[in-house]
């Protein structure tokens, strides 16, 4: 028998095997796993820097007033209701004012009768001067004596004097018709301009107080012009001396998810607003480019402003959600591992980051990087989304 074939040698070879398969077992089961990543792939395109408001905007109206009475009173007349259109100069609300308006009566027969005295009053007092004329002339040709001629003159002086004074009331009793016209206007509210009836406050019979000063009532009526609207938000401090006005902005509003509309900085408050518990900001308004794109928008809409401050075209860029730290990516390498790589970046906004040095299109970066084991070095395989149909 053969030394190769014999019962010894075949348990050894046996022994051998077992051993290598259990070695490659146990290195199989030990190898590091590869890491499951997302990928994206650098392309060229746009790149903006821009900056947006700390907290929620809102659509405002161009014109926007909020009107009470000066004095107080019940309400006898509400000539609109909530949601309606009005035109400037239209009424709007009246309070109880009949003492007013009798006053007003009063004032205006006064006037009646002061003119019908000035008519009396001047009449005489030209007849007065005509005699006192014929006084004058029978004087000069002896007829009369010198007194009877003083006594003429004086008299038509008299009556003159009483002419002017009658005149002086009808204008008095004028400006008393003018005074109660004004405090009737005190009980009455017109529209100042063209505009829709936002909200209203009272009803007819009810007693309308205006706002003393130091107090605040609400208004008996809030008056919004919706024809023009703007934007208004509030910008961190910090951002606030890169905008200026004429600068464009996107603006995006909850009511019109996945929309975003050009427009431009119309004004940057000149101050800095201090709210409880919230960062110093700085107000600025926006306009819409094209006022009609959005439909029909309400005010106290919630938007945002998203100010834009430079802008690239056709560049190089790299989603911001795959650098890391200093500038460094991971690049899906051809070896199935993750290789760190250096770049110098230009403009950046929350979605891209321009790439200056370092990367080219067509090559591969990891985004999902808050994965365990995401690292330099390690193995690596794309995870693939699935298909939406």
């Amino acid at each position: 028998m053969s030394p190769l074939t014999s019962r010894p040698f075949r348990r050894l070879l046996i022994a051998i095997a077992l051993l290598l398969v259990i070695i490659a077992a146990v290195w199989w089961i030990g190898r590091p796993k590869p890491i499951f990543v997302v990928v994206k792939e650098i392309d060229r395109g746009k790149v903006e820097s821009s900056i947006a408001n700390t907290r929620a905007g809102t659509i405002e109206a161009c014109q926007r007033t909020k009107l009470s009475t000066i004095m107080g009173g019940r309400i006898e007349v509400l000539a609109v209701k909530e949601g309606d259109r009005v035109k400037k100069g239209q009424l709007l609300m009246k309070l109880w004012n009949d003492d007013q308006q009798a006053q007003s009566t009063l004032a205006m027969a006064q006037v009646s009768t002061a003119r019908q005295r000035v008519n009396e009053a001047c009449a005489q007092a030209t007849n007065a001067e005509r005699e006192a004329e014929r006084q004058s002339s029978l004087r000069a040709r002896g007829f009369v004596s010198s007194s009877r001629e003083e006594s003429a003159r004086t008299e038509a002086q008299a009556k003159r004097a009483g002419c002017e004074a009658s005149k002086a009331d009808v204008a008095q009793f004028q400006a008393k018709v003018a005074a109660t016209r004004v405090e009737q206007g005190r009980t009455i509210l017109y529209a100042p301009f063209d505009g829709t009836i936002a909200k209203i406050v009272g009803e007819i019979g009810e007693y309308s107080t205006p706002s003393p000063p130091g107090v605040q009532t609400p208004p008996a009526i809030d008056l919004i012009d919706d024809s023009c609207l703007y934007v208004k938000a509030p910008m961190d401090e910090v951002d606030a001396p890169k905008i200026q006005i004429g600068q464009p902005v996107r603006i995006s509003l909850d009511a019109l998810p996945r929309q975003s509309f050009p427009g431009t900085v119309k004004r940057v408050a000149p101050y800095v607003s201090a709210v409880e518990k919230q960062a110093r900001t700085v107000d600025i308004e926006a306009n819409f480019d094209n006022p009609e794109a959005p439909g029909k928008l309400l005010v106290g809409y919630s938007a945002d402003i998203e100010v834009i401050l430079a802008v690239r075209d056709d560049v190089v860029r790299v989603p911001t959600s795959a650098l890391l730290e200093g500038g460094r990516v991971l690049v899906a390498g051809a070896d199935d591992k993750l290789e760190e790589r250096k770049v110098k970046t230009g403009l950046a906004n929350w979605e891209f980051t321009e790439v200056l040095e370092g990367l080219a299109a067509g090559e591969r970066v990891v985004t999902s990087l808050e994965r365990v084991g995401v690292k330099a070095g390690a193995a690596y395989v794309v995870e693939m989304k699935p298909d939406r149909k």
